[in-house]
């Protein structure tokens, strides 16, 4: 086997993320052993169906050994390892029920727990100030209970690795829209979130028009109200350009390709947006290096179709048996992954392959090209599919598709942004242009400046090389400004600020028209961009068939932490949990026993609620649950008296049988034990002032990610980070955080 090609940053990333550890020591594995490990376990799957599993073993092998094919994150972790859990993303539906909302935060801690992202629509939920006949309260709204869920993600590593990632999307013509476009308005809340807004045909003819539109209660059905539909999207388009959300998802443009609309709609995406799911869908992805897809000829450079179908083909096999080889965090998952079957093979490189080419980012012919290279991969991913159709099966749920010839998969393509992975394959991010022609890297107690290897390796190619051009480059000269660079060079390593936001677009907009699912791009405007910009990129990439758009202006976040601090007396995010809290302990009767209640407070009022139950037992697992999860409401945000009312009257079977028990359950007694300690903390105030001033921890928590010098650093090595779908990304340490 020749040996595995890997930059500095590839192996760093590998060695901290990836590489099999005996605990927080001794690294038990190498890049060749982890691709072993990937390539063996997945192969397994093909013994399922009679065929040779030792061969696609080596074919996998291969492909992940010579750097033309990664499959996603939690894979390249995962796979042959105790966790298992292989896919990247999933979407969970949210239910306008206090149970519905909470079984989703608890299925959204368990996926990020085992190294997934979650993608959520809101909608369902109904407005703010909604009355609610249960309890005869009124409903605090979706935007709230965002703030539930980001705190929930807030206190999870993915898999031990990272933290969660989210997407939350709310509909148009929802009536608390306009607080949705906004809630992000702040750079310190909902940090775990990327945030869309879900738009429709009727919106956006409305928007053309300059008329109004409906706003329609989720619960009732009926119009609430009506707003000016361009006024709306002004709002949006506002919003994006001050700090790159919310951006925009065409929703009936997904659901017009949604392959199997007997089983419901389409209402969400992945964090990212590339990949819009059913709820309870997952979807593994895998990227090819399309940079390693150029060869040589005497004419000059030219793609290699051979080796690109070679790659297409082993791909396709090797995420058809991630679906049958993981080990799904919900039955509910499990179900619909296997039934649809649904993979996404994306592409990294694109950028590092049209320089190859001597082809400049979103010109014509590389908008051509991305047309032939992406429509030849989804082809060719298409017989693959139809021919494991024969040897193993349709998808289960193929009868309810829209497909007429038989396939394996329901959904084949995708592309994601492709993060850690292109920093193994030391290649360009997914289909994104050159972020920077230099940057740095740690070396032992240095800092380097290097330049982008391909500039170097053009340079000499071309005949421009000297150690005066490659030292102005490194220190971040623009081109235009360094004598000695040919003109149609310089056109080819344009980066991504530099490139004309409509050739980010219509870049988008080529690879779409081949692409299953959807498209993560970010388009890269200039710092001095105005809204009227970003106005017409969202027009063009709705023109132009696009299912999503992201944005992000240089320097629109720098003036701000991203994860901490606050810009008022109203908490944005989650209160960290405070070193000193004082609180009492509340003995009452429940159905099946006794329940010890404890509930803490800090200056900034309730922060936490502890259950335990007596020797008589009760449903101790349920009670906890719902402690813990009013913990997080409680330092979210959510007012102490909206919890009280969805707790109150609640009724279990037990209470009701028993005599002498006030309360009528488990939650109804600590929702009546956090009305009593309000009572009792409202008269005991100067008390409870006393001990916490005399214990208080005056430290001041370290943000995530901070500005300085006007652009992003990591927290984790200070070098600069990348905007990538929604994401930060940094090339050093492989570092990355989305929302």
């Amino acid at each position: 086997m020749a040996e595995i090609k890997l930059s500095d940053s590839g192996l760093r990333v590998l060695e901290s993320r990836y590489l099999k550890k005996e605990g927080d020591q001794a690294t038990l594995e190498n890049p060749e052993k982890l691709f072993r490990r990937v390539a063996e376990n997945i192969s397994q799957a093909s013994t399922n169906y009679g065929e040779d599993s030792q061969r696609d073993a080596e074919d996998f092998f291969r492909i992940m050994t010579d750097i033309d094919f990664l499959p996603n994150s939690p894979t390249l972790m995962n796979a042959g390892n105790e966790l298992q859990q292989l896919a990247a993303c999933f979407v969970i539906p949210i239910e306008d029920t206090m149970e519905g909302i909470f079984d989703a935060v608890k299925s959204a801690a368990l996926i990020h727990k085992s190294g997934g992202g979650t993608g959520f629509s809101f909608s369902r939920l109904r407005p703010k100030n909604d009355r609610v006949l249960s309890t005869g309260g009124v409903a605090s709204g979706p935007i709230s209970f965002m703030e539930v869920f980001d705190s929930a993600t807030n206190t999870i590593k993915q898999g031990g690795k990272r933290r969660g990632a989210n997407m939350g999307i709310l509909n148009v013509d929802h009536p608390d829209i306009l607080e949705f476009i906004s809630c992000k308005e702040e750079n310190d809340r909902l940090n775990n979130f990327n945030i869309s807004v879900g738009l429709t045909e009727k919106f956006m003819e409305a928007v053309a028009a300059g008329e109004d539109y409906p706003l329609v209660n989720p619960q009732t059905g009926e119009e609430t109200g009506r707003l000016n539909a361009r006024e709306v999207f002004n709002r949006i388009v506002t919003m994006a350009h001050k700090n790159g959300e919310p951006g925009i998802i065409f929703l009936d443009r997904i659901n017009a390709g949604n392959p199997t609309p007997q089983l419901g709609d389409i209402e969400s995406t992945n964090p990212c947006g590339e990949q819009p799911l059913l709820p309870y869908e997952a979807c593994n992805l895998g990227s090819i290096n399309l940079s390693q897809m150029v060869r040589k000829t005497q004419q000059g450079p030219a793609i290699d179709y051979d080796r690109l179908r070679d790659v297409t083909r082993i791909s396709i096999r090797f995420l058809d048996n991630v679906i049958d080889m993981n080990n799904y965090p919900l039955p509910q998952i499990k179900d619909m992954a296997l039934g649809n079957r649904k993979i996404g093979l994306g592409v990294m490189g694109w950028a590092d392959m049209l320089i190859k080419l001597r082809i400049p980012y979103g010109s014509p012919e590389s908008l051509r090209l991305a047309e032939e290279v992406m429509g030849f991969i989804h082809r060719e991913s298409e017989k693959v599919s139809e021919e494991l159709a024969e040897k193993r099966g349709t998808f289960p749920n193929f009868p309810a598709s829209i497909f007429k010839k038989p396939r394996r998969n329901a959904t084949l393509t995708t592309i994601a942004p492709t993060g850690s992975i292109s920093i193994i394959a030391n290649a360009s991010s997914g289909i994104e242009p050159l972020f920077a022609l230099s940057y740095q890297r740690h070396v032992l107690d240095s800092t380097l400046t290097e330049v982008h290897p391909l500039f170097e390796e053009v340079a000499r190619e071309e005949g421009f090389y000297s150690p005066e051009i490659i030292r102005k480059v490194s220190q971040g000269d623009p081109l235009d400004e360094i004598e000695g660079i040919p003109e149609n060079i310089k056109d080819i390593f344009l980066t991504a600020h530099a490139i004309d936001p409509e050739r980010h677009i219509k870049t988008q907009a080529a690879f779409q028209k081949f692409v299953d699912n959807a498209v993560s791009k970010t388009v890269n405007f200039r710092n001095e961009a105005t809204p009227q910009d970003v106005a017409r990129v969202f027009q063009l990439a709705y023109e132009l068939k696009c299912k999503g758009v992201t944005i992000y202006r240089d320097g629109s976040r720098d003036s701000q932490v991203l994860t901490t601090g606050k810009t008022d007396d109203k908490p944005k995010s989650k209160r960290p949990r405070p070193r000193v809290t004082v609180g009492t302990t509340t003995k009452t009767e429940i159905g099946c026993g006794k329940l010890y209640i404890t509930i803490n407070s800090d200056n900034d009022g309730i922060c936490e609620v502890f259950t335990s139950t007596g020797r008589g037992g009760g449903c101790h697992s349920q009670s906890e649950a719902t402690s813990r999860l009013i913990s997080l409401s409680l330092r979210a945000g959510v007012p102490p008296k909206e919890i009280i009312q969805q707790l109150r009257g609640i009724r279990c079977a037990a209470a009701l049988k028993r005599k002498g028990v006030d309360n009528t359950s488990c939650p109804d007694a600590i929702g009546r034990a956090i009305e009593e300690y309000l009572e009792f903390v409202e008269n005991n105030k100067a008390i409870q002032q006393d001990v916490i001033n005399r214990h208080q921890n005056n430290g001041q928590s370290k943000p995530d990610i901070f500005a300085t010098n006007g652009s992003y650093v990591c927290p984790d090595c200070g070098m600069e980070v990348e905007h990538e779908g929604g994401c930060v990304l940094c090339r050093n340490c492989g570092f990355s955080r989305c929302g």
